[in-house]
């Protein structure tokens, strides 16, 4: 779930005012949301919910820190649902939220390794043990704030933020660390952290009318975009015009492909 193709098929459908020209992006959003479905576990004794990899025909019970935009974006794409499965797809995002929390507050740190494993009988453990400010989880956290009204979203948010600022900030700037346990530092402040970690944790404590999401989407690197106003009858015999490019993976940071 480190993709952005998923998230873009519900934000294509949510900028295109979800009107039937674009319902076929909605379509294919529940589709692959059947399929993360089959992937969701949660382990005894352990109180966190997951979602393992899948490659091939194997799976890992591993989850990175990256997967944790899929909170938000389930929240995002919940209300799209009948009033059954949007409590359903709500209830999952809310669980998954929870365990990339502890995702933070489970290291000496309370900042997130890249990623954790799940093994039988025991409670998560961490993975790859560097940090790079990553902002999966504070994203998801803000959509869980504006579309549930629970503060505890902010709390969680304010213990993120407390500790990138008392294990991450330097004289000039932010940076990650080597590793979460020993809170060893590296010498690198990715560019996402400003234009994303520190944006999403900006908009968690702000009213819902910055940037309100009747008006706005945001794209995978956290721009605003607008909804576009429209009307079914506009996009009559539109659709042969659409045209399609590449996106772009959700982005991978200093240590390249993981």
């Amino acid at each position: 779930m480190g993709d952005s193709f998923y998230e873009y098929l519900l934000k294509v459908w949510i900028q295109g005012n979800r009107t039937s020209a674009v319902r076929n992006y909605r379509e294919m959003w529940e589709k692959s949301m059947k399929g993360l479905l089959s992937l969701v576990r949660k382990p005894t004794p352990s109180s966190f919910t997951y979602i393992c990899e899948k490659h091939g025909g194997s799976l890992t019970d591993k989850m990175d820190e990256l997967a944790c935009f899929a909170p938000g974006m389930l929240a995002l794409g919940s209300s799209g649902y009948g009033p059954a499965d949007s409590q359903k797809i709500l209830s999952l995002a809310e669980k998954l939220a929870w365990t990339c929390y502890n995702f933070y507050q489970s290291t000496p740190t309370k900042l997130a390794g890249e990623n954790y494993f799940f093994h039988p009988g025991e409670d998560m453990s961490v993975g790859t043990s560097w940090n790079i400010l990553r902002p999966e989880t504070v994203e998801s956290l803000f959509y869980l704030s504006r579309f549930t009204g629970n503060r505890t979203y902010q709390e969680w948010g304010w213990d993120i933020f407390q500790a990138f600022a008392k294990n991450s900030r330097i004289e000039t700037g932010y940076v990650g660390l080597k590793d979460v346990n020993t809170g060893v530092k590296d010498d690198k402040m990715q560019s996402f952290f400003l234009a994303e970690t520190l944006k999403y944790l900006h908009l968690l404590f702000s009213p819902s009318s910055v940037i309100s999401l009747d008006e706005w989407v945001f794209n995978t690197e956290a721009h605003p975009l607008r909804i576009v106003t429209r009307h079914e009858e506009e996009h009559v015999g539109q659709s042969k015009n659409i045209q399609t490019g590449r996106t772009r993976g959700r982005k991978e940071g200093l240590f390249g492909d993981h």
